[in-house]
């Protein structure tokens, strides 16, 4: 392929892409594809191509085919997941790293990588007022920062009881204690998991009727517990007590780390910050760039008070690539990694902290605007609405998941299925820059169509 072939692929991909954008601000497209669209996903079961095709058509396929058949999680009537539609400015900067195609470990690899980087980590910080001093590595995801904070957690509980687990590794080491919420989030018990934290060996505190631990449920703590507790129930939104744990957790020498994959953002709001009080006593935190700031998938945040505690946990110099201790190398998980933080600095810069505070606002205005409309109606708002989950039923479990069903597959909008209290609920997210009050109009409405009468017998 000749530069011009290259530029013209690229021009093509960008004419695609741009309109595929301006149908989702016109409002053209579903937010869930049509039974007709997902079948032509078919095509894609082809044989493996002795002869390679044209990169034109495959640029057409991917744009013509797949792009009929995907979940609009950009639109402003997406709900799903707490997942945020991806602001331009951090589109556009995503798209320009993508051009500069750096591996950002270390200065050395990329001297520009490394400075944005470090500089939105610093913001970060700023935003979510946390320690200034700790170390912010930019992972693929919460998941991701729960496996190198808890990483850094664990190694450093041993190293106070006099164990070096770097060289004599975990056989025959202390046992460290893990004491989580009963509701923690599946990627905190996934990341203990992998771990090797056995399950039947974590210590699971009750929580309230709001999904909240009960802080006088606690057990008994020690310098050998790591304790995790949650910013954002994923169902309710409540946060855990942290006055009331974090506190003593540090007198008794325990690690503390948070989860806070979209509920941390209510610190960067006057309005909202209150519910997470308490919350900067701790020793770690994870919180995701893709879900309420808007940046593009694959894009969060690990953050540790104790900077040498992650620095020595994760640390990858080698012979041929050394780097300082805040080279995002020695930070995270990924040796070769891609700029995830050049979306955060772009956004970060391009909002500023009002900018980042009315965006957390809005879309907790949003949602208990909606809570306020459902709650006069047959269907049943289950939570209390304190950030940006509203958590729904219908009469019965038949009527819930019916009711779900109809305006899914109506393709006006998208939310998730979800149990709470071991019955069926759904739950709507406001998490987008781009939802607006009318759109919480259109979705009532939907949720309000009375489902057709079964046919008499």
């Amino acid at each position: 392929m000749t530069s011009d072939d290259e530029i013209a692929l690229l021009a093509d991909a960008d004419r695609r892409a741009r309109a595929w954008t301006a149908g989702i601000g016109r409002g053209e497209r579903r937010v869930f594809p049509s039974t007709e669209s997902v079948a032509r996903l078919d095509s894609f079961a082809e044989p493996f191509p002795t002869a390679g095709r044209p990169a034109a058509e495959t640029i057409a396929m991917l744009d013509e085919i797949a792009g009929a058949g995907v979940v609009a999680s950009n639109d402003p009537r997406y709900f799903g997941y707490v997942v945020g539609s991806t602001l331009p400015v951090a589109a556009a900067a995503e798209r320009i790293a993508s051009a500069w195609d750096q591996c950002a470990s270390s200065f050395d690899n990329s001297p520009a990588a490394h400075v944005l980087e470090t500089r939105a980590g610093r913001w970060v910080l700023d935003a979510l007022d946390l320690p200034t001093g700790s170390a912010v590595g930019f992972t693929t995801s919460a998941t991701a920062g729960a496996v190198t904070a808890l990483t850094a957690a664990r190694r450093r509980l041993l190293e106070r009881q006099d164990w070096d687990v770097d060289r004599r590794g975990l056989a025959g080491a202390p046992r460290i204690r893990v004491v989580i919420s009963a509701q923690a989030h599946i990627t905190v018990v996934r990341a203990l998991r992998v771990l090797g934290f056995g399950l039947d060996t974590i210590e699971r505190v009750p929580v309230d009727e709001y999904g909240r631990v009960d802080a006088t449920q606690m057990p008994e703590l020690d310098d050998t517990t790591l304790v995790v507790l949650q910013a954002g129930e994923v169902n309710t939104g409540e946060f855990d007590p942290f006055d009331d744990v974090i506190p003593a957790a540090r007198r008794a020498g325990s690690w503390v780390h948070v989860d806070g994959a979209f509920g941390l953002w209510a610190r960067a709001s006057r309005t909202h910050r209150h519910l997470t009080s308490g919350i900067d006593g701790a020793d770690s935190w994870t919180t995701d760039g893709h879900k309420w700031l808007n940046t593009p998938y694959d894009s969060a945040m690990v953050i540790v008070r104790d900077a040498p505690a992650l620095s020595d946990a994760m640390n990858s110099d080698a012979s041929y690539l050394t780097g300082t201790a805040d080279s995002q190398k020695n930070l995270t998980l990924e040796f070769s990694r891609r700029a995830r933080g050049i979306p955060v600095w772009a956004a970060l810069r391009t909002l500023g902290s009002e900018g980042v505070e009315d965006l957390v606002d809005t879309c907790i205005a949003n949602a208990q605007y909606a809570a306020v409309r459902l709650r006069g109606s047959d269907l049943t708002v289950v939570n209390r609405c304190v950030l940006n989950q509203v958590l729904v039923r219908a009469d019965t479990p038949d009527q819930t998941v019916a009711v779900r069903e109809r305006v899914v597959h109506g393709g006006r909008t998208w939310f998730g299925p979800s149990v709470w209290q071991d019955q069926p609920a759904f739950r709507i997210s406001v998490s987008s820059w781009r939802t607006r009050r009318s759109h919480m109009d259109d979705l009532v409405t939907e949720l309000l169509t009375p489902l057709p009468r079964a046919p008499q017998t």
